[in-house]
């Protein structure tokens, strides 16, 4: 029996990164030789035991064939005559494929140093197909490793485009998809997972709400990069620079998705595009499976980012529906929430990423002087019923009107 830490936990190690997560894998073991040195198994699928102290997990190796479609598709073996090389030989990358023994020796049938030296993102074998959900996996670690330099490597690239052309992909659950792209929006490059899975073909299929918009453009003016598509992948780019938030980074990913609904008469030009996008919010969160507090946030950014990007033109009731649209007496936090993936709207531009935003300033001191205003006095004053939210509604509106008329004169 040989204990070996393995994937992740090798990986991060060799490249001086932070391990989270450490995982092993046994050698030669029973079930019943697991149990009996103290070890709760754990897992329907196949032999997974958590150690009776550290709780990490330590799987026994095991070799899997495909059976089904799908990633769940597959019936696995595992006994104590399955070799490392084997196990290691059913893992989606090189990188992922190297083991480590409890003497610190490493284990590397497949290349997978020479990968990290060259930072290449490559398939272990040719099974790499068989599972559809590689395809979110490289995509994803295509974005965690990009300011490593990693790069995915031709071959690989090839075999994610046979999967995505396979059909494969519609047998991914939704809440398996979502895991993925939410892994991927903590990302520090977000942006890299919707461009590959795009260079795969997979975004036509996973998101296609998103594919929609590449190839759609937009004035020139305003937009140097013109591609709705580009510009999506840049304000992600900079939800991901201006917050650590994932869902301000996903507000920021779909905040344009009406524009690909945009009359082709009409076009560059994107008349009501944040109304538009909201059908198509909806539709994609109930697919995919997308928590609500990421839908709402998603929803408000873009019914209103425009009305934020021209902030300082707003009258004060206008801004204070804002305010009660936004629910932002109760939920004050969403304020910045929806400053910030407006910020990274503006600033995902060709040429003006770093561009100063002042409207979430402005939005800020807006909606501190708006929630200023108590409603002890109204109440005080005699007012009753109805009439106090109407009064507390005036004093809002009179409060903002003062404060704009004060950041005007600056």
């Amino acid at each position: 029996m040989k204990f070996y830490l393995v994937g992740g936990a090798v990986r991060d190690n060799l490249l001086n990164l932070t391990v989270k997560d450490r995982d092993h894998m046994v050698v030669g073991a029973t079930p019943e030789q697991m149990l009996e040195l103290g070890y709760r198994q754990v897992g329907k699928d196949f032999p997974v035991f958590l150690h009776p102290k550290t709780q990490q997990e330590y799987a026994l190796a095991r070799t899997e064939r495909k059976t089904g479609v799908g990633y769940g598709g597959f019936s696995c073996h595992a006994s104590p005559d399955v070799t490392l090389e084997e196990d290691l030989l059913r893992r989606d990358l090189t990188i992922n494929a190297i083991a480590q023994d409890e003497q610190g020796q490493l284990y590397d049938p497949y290349g997978g140093i020479d990968d990290i030296n060259n930072r290449v993102l490559r398939h272990v074998s040719d099974a790499f197909v068989e599972d559809p959900l590689r395809v979110l996996r490289v995509a994803r670690f295509a974005a965690r490793f990009h300011r490593q330099g990693f790069t995915i490597a031709e071959e690989t690239l090839a075999l994610m485009k046979q999967i995505s052309h396979s059909g494969e992909l519609e047998a991914l659950t939704a809440e398996r998809v979502f895991l993925e792209l939410d892994k991927a929006l903590a990302t520090e490059s977000p942006h890299l997972f919707i461009h590959v899975l795009n260079q795969c073909g997979a975004l036509a299929i996973l998101f296609p709400e998103i594919h929609a918009l590449f190839g759609v453009p937009q004035p020139v003016k305003w937009h140097p990069e013109i591609d709705t598509g580009i510009h999506t992948l840049m304000v992600l780019e900079q939800a991901a620079k201006l917050s650590d938030d994932n869902a301000v980074r996903f507000a920021a990913l779909v905040h344009d998705l009406g524009k690909a609904l945009s009359p082709k008469e009409h076009l560059p030009k994107h008349h009501g595009h944040g109304q538009k996008g909201l059908a198509l919010i909806k539709a994609l969160c109930n697919r995919v499976r997308v928590p609500n507090d990421y839908r709402d946030l998603a929803l408000l950014v873009c019914d209103l980012h425009q009305n934020i990007h021209q902030i300082e033109e707003l009258r004060p009731d206008t801004l204070v529906k804002i305010f009660d649209k936004a629910d932002l007496w109760r939920k004050p936090e969403r304020l910045e929430q929806i400053a910030l993936a407006c910020e990274a709207d503006a600033k995902g531009r060709l040429g003006q990423e770093e561009w100063v935003y002042p409207q979430a300033d402005y939005f800020r001191q807006c909606f501190e002087a708006a929630n200023k205003v108590a409603v002890k006095p109204i109440i005080e004053a005699g007012f009753k019923g109805a009439e106090i939210k109407a009064q507390l509604q005036q004093k809002r509106i009179e409060s903002v009107a003062e404060i704009k008329q004060s950041i005007n004169k600056i």
